[in-house]
């Protein structure tokens, strides 16, 4: 192999690993950002079902004229 050749290999691969770095810091802020969204949406779930059935029954009471 030239020395020429392997130069070029080497910063092929120097420019590898700074994308793979890159890419993997990408994922890891991505993953977060999913899981603080997963965390919203099962918040969310949970107030739409409390609002969906009051806690306190609803006592309907018979109008005056009754």
């Amino acid at each position: 192999m030239t020395e020429q050749r392997l130069e070029r290999l080497e910063i092929q691969l120097a420019f590898q690993d700074d994308l793979l770095e890159a890419l993997n810091r990408l994922v890891t802020a991505q993953q977060r950002e999913i899981s603080n969204l997963q965390r919203e949406v099962r918040t969310l779930h949970v107030r739409m079902q409390q609002m969906e059935r009051p806690e306190v029954p609803i006592i309907e009471t018979p109008p005056p004229h009754y």
